[in-house]
């Protein structure tokens, strides 16, 4: 895969995370479920750093849920979702050590590594049909939605999401002001926000017909 693929496909990631994270900010329950489903081995895995029991790596990786679901009106997306979860996950693993009086182990995995991180741990599939296919919606849409994007639109958040510049240092290396590269951004993101409204209106519908 080539270096302009690596980056379509961990910008529509990061993308999908935001979006989901919106639509969950919003109340949307489904949202929040799919955003479980894609970082529950992940966290799972990072807490297995620190405790190898594996029904308690279950217990506290639930835990780390219940607290990203309070904390979520709080992440603004200043960074990465799975590196403020991490952060969360961490805290939470020593602080059930604490209370558990046992020794904290040395933590050096540092968040980029996590991404990839299992430690042994495999989470449960609950995913269903209905899950999967509307996870590979998503993905279609913010891809798609991305693809769409005025080339300086595109730029900006790319630079911003997946390179992991400031504001700052986007608004040197594309030449103009910074509540340029702020604006650019904002209606990068706003745009992906408004290709999946159609999606998150169907749920809606489904849902409510199912009750």
């Amino acid at each position: 895969m080539n270096n302009k693929q690596d980056k379509d496909n961990n910008m529509s990631e990061k993308a999908i995370d935001l979006a989901l994270v919106k639509q969950a900010q919003k109340g949307d329950i489904k949202a929040f479920e799919l955003l479980v489903q894609r970082y529950q081995q992940r966290v799972g895995g990072v807490i297995s750093k620190l405790i190898k029991d594996y029904h308690e790596i279950q217990d506290i990786t639930q835990d780390v849920f219940v607290k990203v679901y309070k904390a979520l009106p709080k992440f603004r997306g200043d960074s990465a979702f799975y590196t403020w979860i991490y952060r969360i996950a961490i805290n939470t693993a020593k602080n059930y050590l604490v209370a558990k009086s046992r020794r904290i182990q040395n933590t050096d995995i540092e968040p980029v590594d996590a991404e990839n991180y299992s430690g042994g741990f495999e989470r449960q599939n609950f995913d269903t049909p209905d899950a999967e296919y509307e996870r590979q919606e998503i993905e279609k849409v913010v891809h798609d939605s991305i693809a769409d994007l005025p080339d300086d639109l595109k730029q900006a958040i790319i630079l911003r999401e997946v390179d992991g510049l400031s504001y700052e240092e986007i608004a040197e290396k594309m030449n103009c002001p910074i509540g340029t590269v702020r604006s650019r951004i904002f209606r990068a993101r706003d745009a992906v926000d408004n290709a999946l409204k159609p999606l998150q209106q169907k749920e809606y519908k489904r849902t409510n017909y199912v009750r």
